[in-house]
């Protein structure tokens, strides 16, 4: 692609970190965070616990070892969770908590918007009974696919499973951008991440996704179950060392990229606006950093390779999946949305 102009819009994990970033994270005070003296680790796990209304956090290498943990804390040998079909930490994860902690997951079918219906979720609690595993925990994801989760569907669903002794975690590795999207302009984003958070026993949030950090997620809840989730990190391979340098990535990124979201949905609300009216393309309304792109039968073959040499990396089949990010500014997308019009 040597001179080819290029916009990558397959992920919002694709950043690279700012000037900025990188400054912070050489300037870094590290410790041994395996045994729990690296101070910019401790920060940064005070500093989001506290900001999202936790007792403690834990710093992991990324959000599939987040949610792994949580759901190996919450659940024990024989026990069950409720998800999401399409659920990240149910269908894009491996399978870790049942292969690495024997946890049932219960898929349910989800809505166009990533919620179950709440008469799915009471019917899929099961009784106490040994023919059946133990329901333990309702897992909800929050963005899903780039929608955000109602906070009315948040708060029904949480009491029901508070009223069947049911703990709760939400997979928020996108948690800021639902928050800076339900906040609104000149809003608090991180009051509403503190509402959202509100309603869930344990949360997981990312910084290498739409906040721009290379690598790293938190898992947030109290401290009980955090002291067990440091255990199931250790034996899992994510006890770090001299882990500040990432912890200072992460720490910038929740001072400085967390507002700058809206960027990044009304670039993707462009993005969507641009692709209107093409024959055999279907665009929804953006919601937050994410687009989505129907295409009829005729358009889709090769239609990722195509953009791809065209200058345009984005991911999937039928339907192409754009994300937008740090890395991506407004002409970008003016010129993305030149290169789709053509190639589509």
């Amino acid at each position: 692609m040597s001179g080819l102009r290029v916009v990558d819009l397959r992920s919002d994990t694709v950043t690279r970190p700012t000037a900025a970033m990188r400054a912070a994270m050489a300037a870094a005070e590290l410790g041994d965070d395996v045994f729990g003296d690296d101070p910019t680790v401790n920060e940064l796990q005070r500093v989001v616990a506290g900001r999202l209304g936790y007792e403690a956090a834990l710093f992991v290498p990324s959000g599939t070892m987040s949610n792994l943990c949580a759901l190996l804390s919450h659940c024990q040998r024989g026990d069950e969770y409720l998800v999401g079909q399409m659920a990240h930490c149910y269908r894009w994860e491996g399978g870790g908590a049942a292969v690495l902690g024997s946890i049932q997951p219960q898929p349910l079918a989800q809505q166009p918007d990533g919620t179950m219906a709440l008469a799915d979720l009471e019917a899929n609690i099961k009784p106490d009974d040994a023919h059946f595993a133990r329901t333990r925990l309702l897992a909800l994801e929050d963005t899903w696919g780039g929608r955000v989760l109602p906070m009315d569907y948040i708060e029904a669903a949480t009491a029901l499973a508070r009223r069947h002794g049911l703990a709760t975690h939400l997979d928020g590795a996108r948690l800021f951008n639902a928050a800076v999207a339900q906040a609104g302009p000149g809003g608090d984003a991180w009051g509403q991440a503190r509402r959202i958070a509100g309603h869930f026993d344990s949360v997981s949030v990312c910084f290498s996704k739409g906040l721009g950090a290379p690598v790293g997620s938190a898992l947030c809840g109290s401290r009980e179950l955090i002291a067990r989730a440091r255990r199931w990190r250790k034996m899992a391979g994510g006890g770090l060392r001299q882990a500040g340098v990432l912890a200072a990535a992460a720490l910038h990124a929740l001072d400085h990229h967390v507002e700058r979201l809206a960027e990044d949905h009304a670039n993707a609300s462009l993005l969507a606006e641009g692709l209107q009216g093409l024959p055999g393309v279907t665009v929804p309304p953006a919601q937050t950093n994410m687009v989505f792109v129907d295409l009829a039968p005729d358009k889709a073959a090769g239609a990722v390779e195509r953009l791809r040499a065209a200058g345009v990396l984005c991911t999937g089949l039928y339907r192409l999946r754009l994300v937008t990010h740090l890395d991506v500014g407004r002409d970008d997308i003016v010129h993305a949305v030149r290169v789709l019009r053509e190639v589509l």
